[in-house]
């Protein structure tokens, strides 16, 4: 038996590993919990987490630990890397300028570069701030001057003067606004133009429009010690890994934070709870992209549609973690599931929000 194997079995003999859930917790049903359970006792997740709001209220299943090197169970105050869910702020964040006046979809990104630093254009067209949050920029996936000198912790040693460095030399090789490419670039780019233009930092600028009007205490894109003290550590192939740093692309994916912060999230975006930042939220759902182009994108924000219903939603990984947020649009339900490995749990999301779609096997 792999040590892995030998940690897991140990750990359900009793040493630690738990089954958490509310009292009103039928909503998540026996299906759900089965699949999370196989999961984690099969070693491909070591935790994970599932938070539900609707309007009954919300409700949690936790199975798993932190880490296969305690005996801490994860629940939903447990702090997780959420990934590329991050952009689901960024979209936030600028729709929050565009309402207040301060900057419009429709300008240029060139508008908010340093003197000297210029963004490519393409048949006369212009990057505008649309672009960047709905992936059709034409700016790559990742820059070429991205060569992280730690595998495990790629994104640490990511400069501002890289960021700028790349823009200033693309070459773009899409016309601006057709296609949709998935950027982390863009976006990480978008998020530390939106921060720079209110004299601040992503983390500062997520905080005083986002995290505190919504109470998300423990959401955060550097650890607070408390967050720390509950952090489940990130695992990949059954052994557990760095967490990933980005302080320069933070818009892209740097963002920590738990199923409880999540849920009070997905409560303001459902309307579930009234906040001053729904109307700027409601514009991060809307599709952004030309009508009939596929995906729906909205500022950040992804649409799955069925025929019965159209989901709102974004999934996040890193090196050990994997996350998915999601919502019914236009309905009261969310759903947001967080664990500590590097195996999708994106299925469980959807079968929750959409529940003739299948749960993987």
């Amino acid at each position: 038996m792999s040590p892995f194997k030998t940690i897991l079995t140990l750990a359900f003999l009793g040493l630690g590993l738990c089954s958490c859930a509310q009292e009103d917790s039928a909503v998540i049903s026996e299906k759900v919990k089965k699949s999370i359970r196989k999961r984690v006792e099969s070693g491909t997740n070591p935790g994970i987490v599932l938070g539900v709001i609707d309007e009954q209220g919300v409700r949690y299943f936790s199975y798993g630990l932190k880490s296969l090197n305690t005996r801490d169970s994860v629940n939903e105050q447990s702090v997780f890397e959420i990934g590329s869910i991050s952009k689901t702020f960024t979209g936030i964040l600028l729709a929050d300028l565009v309402l207040k006046g301060e900057l419009s979809l429709n300008d240029p990104v060139q508008n908010l570069l340093p003197d000297g630093i210029n963004a490519p254009t393409r048949n006369g067209e212009f990057i505008q701030l649309v672009h960047m949050s709905n992936h059709t920029s034409g700016l790559p996936r990742m820059p070429d001057n991205f060569r992280p000198s730690n595998p495990g912790n790629p994104y640490i040693d990511y400069t501002e003067k890289q960021l700028y460095d790349f823009i200033n030399g693309h070459e773009l090789r899409r016309d601006i606004g057709a296609t949709y490419e998935y950027s982390n670039y863009a976006q990480g780019l978008l998020g530390h133009l939106l921060a720079k233009k209110q004299n601040s930092n992503y983390e500062t600028l997520m905080q005083q429009i986002i995290t505190k009007l919504l109470e998300m205490n423990q959401t955060a894109v550097i650890l607070t010690p408390q967050m720390q003290k509950e952090l489940a550590y990130g695992h990949s192939r059954g052994r557990q890994v760095e967490n990933w740093d980005i302080p320069t692309l933070a818009g892209a994916g740097a963002i920590r934070s738990t199923a409880a912060d999540m849920l009070k999230y997905l409560e303001a975006n459902t309307g579930l709870k009234e906040s001053s930042l729904y109307p700027a939220m409601q514009l991060s759902h809307k599709n952004s992209r030309v009508e009939g182009s596929t995906p729906i994108v909205g500022l950040g924000w992804h649409t799955m549609v069925f025929d019965d219903a159209e989901i709102v939603w974004h999934n996040g990984g890193t090196g050990g973690y994997r996350a998915f947020a999601g919502f019914i649009k236009g309905g009261k339900k969310g759903v947001v599931v967080l664990t500590n490995s590097d195996v999708s749990v994106d299925d469980i999301g959807i079968h929750l929000l959409h529940p003739s779609s299948r749960l993987r096997d």
